[in-house]
């Protein structure tokens, strides 16, 4: 369990059990982790949805709707540290710039904010504000704890199945160290986390999977291949799918 409690560490604010020395395979080998890491988050943030939205008003506390929202929407970033939502500015940032693959890659490493992060953040923010607003406490709930799960599976697809853009870096870790069943395994506890959800959320990843190719080859046809940038991107525009997913497939299939 020691690569989990690194994922975990390394992937999240939570630190069960500090580690303090680790290696580069210790990294790659916590890549089949993800989808679990992923589901002690969606257990936190579906905690805090049903904390807020069934129990508290059953105890005669009725919290402002768009105060439950803001929580909820800053909550996954407080939880990963901002980690993918860095990496997803950083990509837009990068891959909208309208320059060569080379520029793009260091615009990417550039520690500065552009203004296609802040517009393409500011935009993906006013979509998770929407689509948990719009969200009942039964939707929200089961939404919010597949969210992160299927997330973290869509970067371990990219880190075993699309190339690296350049050949140093955080992706090159996980890619070189992780192992050959390391998708199968994170599919596998993938698809055993989702059953308490039912079908939507199968849906769900349905539509993440088709997603992340779609995402993977555009960013792989841009500067090239993947970076430690891209899968935070793909987690990022993942979660707020997968939301948006469950509110609209859900009002065709109860």
């Amino acid at each position: 369990m020691r690569a989990f409690f690194i994922g975990l560490q390394f992937l999240t604010r939570l630190c069960i059990v500090k580690q303090d020395n680790w290696t580069e395979q210790d990294f790659g080998e916590s890549v089949k982790y993800f989808p679990l890491i992923g589901a002690v988050l969606g257990a936190i943030y579906a905690g805090a949805a049903y904390l807020m939205t069934v129990f508290l008003p059953s105890c005669g506390v009725t919290l402002p709707t768009h105060l439950v929202t803001v929580v909820l929407l800053v909550l996954p970033i407080l939880m990963s540290g901002g980690i993918f939502c860095d990496g997803f500015m950083d990509t837009m940032d990068g891959v909208f710039s309208g320059r060569s693959r080379e520029r793009m890659l260091e615009i990417m490493k550039d520690s500065c904010v552009g203004s296609n992060a802040v517009f393409c953040f500011v935009a993906l923010m006013l979509l998770e504000w929407g689509t948990l607003l719009d969200m009942e406490p039964s939707v929200l709930v089961p939404a919010l704890f597949i969210m992160p799960i299927i997330a973290r599976l869509m970067v371990v697809i990219e880190i075993r199945r699309f190339p690296l853009a350049r050949p140093d870096g955080l992706g090159r870790m996980f890619s070189d160290y992780s192992t050959a069943n390391t998708l199968i395994i994170a599919l596998i506890s993938t698809l055993i986390l989702l059953v308490p959800c039912g079908i939507l959320a199968y849906i769900c990843l349905a539509v993440g999977t088709a997603f992340s190719y779609f995402f993977a080859g555009y960013v792989t046809k841009r500067i090239g291949g993947m970076t430690g940038d891209v899968y935070g991107a793909t987690a990022t525009l993942t979660e707020a799918l997968v939301l948006l997913t469950y509110l609209i497939a859900g009002r065709f299939i109860q």
